[in-house]
C-alpha cells in the first residue's frame, strides 16, 4: 500500500512526521558536528576565527551545543517517540496537524538559534542561551508535543503502556517544567531580557535545569529509544520488565536532586552542595540498572553482534552510558571535583555521554527506522554502517582519552605550589602543555564527523531507492486482539 489520500484514515500510522524528523536529525547531525570540529580547530589554531566576530569561539560554541543537543538529538527524539508511541499503542498519532506543527515549529527554533547565536544574542545560560522570543516558541512547540504524545497514549488500543513510553513521557513533562521555570525572564526589548532570578538563586535554578536537561533530555528520552529498539533489533524481549520499572522510578526521582554538584566551592550553601553530591552518588544504581537491563536483553543472542552493525551501535552506546554514569557521580565528589572542575576532564565526560551514548543510540535507532520508513528491507549499504561504527567509535575514544589526560594534567598543574607557596606553573604553561591533546581531540572529532557524513550518504541513497520504487509505505495499524 502506498502513501495516498487514504493516509488520513485512522487505519494507517502517521509516519510522514516521523520521516521528516528522522531525515532532519541526520542533516542537523552533520551541521552540529561540523561546527564542533570548527571550534575544536579554533582551539588548536586560534587564527581560524579569521578575526570575524560571528566566527569567534564564544559565538560558535553555544551554536554547536544547541545544534547537537536540540537539533540532532531533539529531532531524533521526536522521530523515535512518534514512531514508538504509535506502534506500542496500536493507534495513529493524536491530532495529526498538531504533530506537523511540532515539526515545522522545531525547525524554526533551530534556524532562529543558528541566526541569533552567531550574532551574539544570548542569555548566557548553559543549554539555555536562546533569547526570550525563541524560548516562548520552544514552550509552545513543546506543549503541542505533549498534547500529541499523551493524546496518543490516551486513545491507545491496548491496555498496557510499554516502558519506552514511560521514559518518553517523563522526558516530555520534565523538559517542559525545566525550560519554563529556568527561562522565566523580564523582557526589556525584543532581543534582551533579565532573568527572573538573581545571584546564587539564578545559578541554582540554572543548574537544576542544566543537569536535568542532561538527565531528561539526554538520558530519559534516549532510554526510551533503548527500551524499544534494542529488543526489536535483537528480536528478544527486554531482559527484565520489572527492572525497567524500578529503573524508571529510581532514575526519575534521583536525577532531580543532583544539580547542585555543578556548584561545588561556590556561594551556594554547603548543605545544598552536599545534597547534590549524595544524590549524584545514589544515581549510579538506577543508571547501571538500566544499562545492565539493556545489555542483558542480548542473553542468548550475543552472536548477533558479530554480523549486525546496527545492534552494535545500540549495545556499545550502552557501554558509554554505563561509563559516563559511573564517571559523573565520581566527579561530583567534592575532593575529585576540586581537581576536575573547570578542566578539560569535564569536556571529556560530557562528550563520552554525548558522542558515545546519545550519538550512537540515535544512529542505531535511525538506522533501524530509515529503511522501514522508506519501504526498504535494509539500508542501502550495510558495509557503510559497519565503517561508520568503527570510524565513530575510534573517534570517540581519541576524543575522550585526549580530554581526560589533558584535564587531569591541567588540574594537577593549576594546584601545584612551590615550597614558598607560589604557583609552580603559570596558566599559559598549562595551555601550552594541553596543545597536543587539542590536536588529538580535533582528529577524533573529524573522524566522528566523517562517520556522520557516511550516514548521511547512506540515508540519502536508502530514501532515494524507496522513492524511486514509487512511494513510501503506509503501514496499517494492527486490528485489536479481540477482533
Amino acid at each position: 500500500m502506498s502513501v495516498t489520500t487514504t493516509d488520513a484514515q485512522s487505519g494507517v500510522y502517521n509516519d510522514k512526521v516521523v520521516r521528516q524528523f528522522a531525515i532532519m536529525a541526520v542533516v542537523w547531525g552533520v551541521v552540529g558536528m561540523l561546527v564542533g570540529v570548527i571550534i575544536a580547530a579554533q582551539l588548536t589554531w586560534p587564527a581560524l576565527n579569521l578575526g570575524i566576530e560571528w566566527f569567534s569561539y564564544g559565538r560558535l560554541r553555544p551554536l554547536h551545543t544547541n545544534a547537537v543537543i536540540f537539533a540532532f538529538g531533539g529531532c531524533a527524539l521526536f522521530a523515535t517517540s512518534y514512531y514508538v508511541v504509535q506502534r506500542t499503542c496500536h493507534t495513529r498519532l493524536f491530532a495529526g496537524p498538531l504533530a506537523a506543527f511540532t515539526f515545522w515549529g522545531w525547525q524554526l527554533v533551530i534556524v532562529l538559534a543558528a541566526i541569533s547565536l552567531p550574532l551574539g544574542y544570548t542569555q548566557g545560560k548553559e543549554y539555555a542561551e536562546l533569547i526570550w522570543p525563541i524560548d516562548v516558541l520552544i514552550a509552545v512547540v513543546w506543549v503541542a508535543y505533549a498534547i500529541v504524545f499523551f493524546g496518543t497514549i490516551g486513545i491507545r488500543k491496548v491496555k498496557h503502556i510499554y516502558v519506552a513510553n514511560w521514559f518518553f513521557g517523563a522526558f516530555i513533562l520534565a523538559v517542559a517544567l525545566l525550560h519554563i521555570v529556568n527561562s522565566a525572564a523580564v523582557p526589556t526589548s525584543l532581543l534582551h531580557s533579565y532573568s527572573a532570578y538573581a545571584g546564587v538563586q539564578d545559578a541554582m535554578v540554572q543548574w537544576w535545569y542544566g543537569h536535568n536537561a542532561v538527565g531528561f533530555f539526554l538520558t530519559a528520552g534516549f532510554l526510551g529509544m533503548m527500551y524499544y529498539f534494542i529488543p526489536k533489533q535483537a528480536e528478544r524481549p527486554v531482559y527484565s520488565y520489572r527492572l525497567s520499572i524500578v529503573h524508571f522510578w529510581a532514575l526519575i526521582f534521583t536525577y532531580m536532586w543532583a544539580g547542585p554538584h555543578h556548584l561545588h566551592y561556590t556561594a551556594l550553601p554547603d548543605w545544598a552542595q552536599s545534597l547534590g553530591m549524595v544524590f549524584s552518588l545514589i544515581l549510579l544504581a538506577p543508571s547501571w540498572g538500566g544499562m545492565i537491563n539493556g545489555i542483558m536483553t542480548l542473553s542468548g543472542a550475543w552472536h548477533k553482534l558479530r554480523d549486525d552493525p546496527i545492534l552494535r551501535f545500540l549495545i556499545v552506546s550502552l557501554s558509554f552510558y554505563g561509563m559516563s554514569t559511573f564517571e559523573g557521580p565520581m566527579m561530583s565528589i567534592k575532593t575529585v571535583n576540586a581537581l576536575s572542575h573547570y578542566t578539560d576532564w569535564t569536556v571529556g565526560h560530557v562528550h563520552s555521554g554525548a558522542l558515545g551514548w546519545v550519538g550512537l543510540v540515535s544512529m542505531g535507532s535511525l538506522y533501524f527506522l530509515i529503511p522501514r520508513l522508506f519501504g526498504q528491507k535494509k539500508m542501502y549499504s550495510v558495509p557503510a554502517i559497519e565503517l561508520h561504527f568503527w570510524v565513530a567509535t575510534i573517534g570517540i575514544v581519541l576524543y575522550i582519552a585526549a580530554m581526560w589526560i589533558a584535564g587531569v594534567m591541567q588540574g594537577l598543574m593549576w594546584r601545584a605550589v612551590n615550597p614558598d607557596g607560589t604557583l609552580t606553573y603559570t596558566f599559559v604553561e598549562s595551555v601550552k602543555a594541553s596543545y597536543p591533546f587539542y590536536v588529538i581531540r580535533l582528529v577524533g572529532g573529524l573522524m566522528y564527523l566523517g562517520g556522520m557524513c557516511i550516514m548521511a550518504w547512506n540515508v540519502w541513497m536508502t530514501a532515494r531507492e524507496g522513492l524511486k520504487a514509487g512511494a513510501v509505505p503506509a503501514v496499517k495499524i494492527p486490528a485489536p486482539a479481540h477482533a
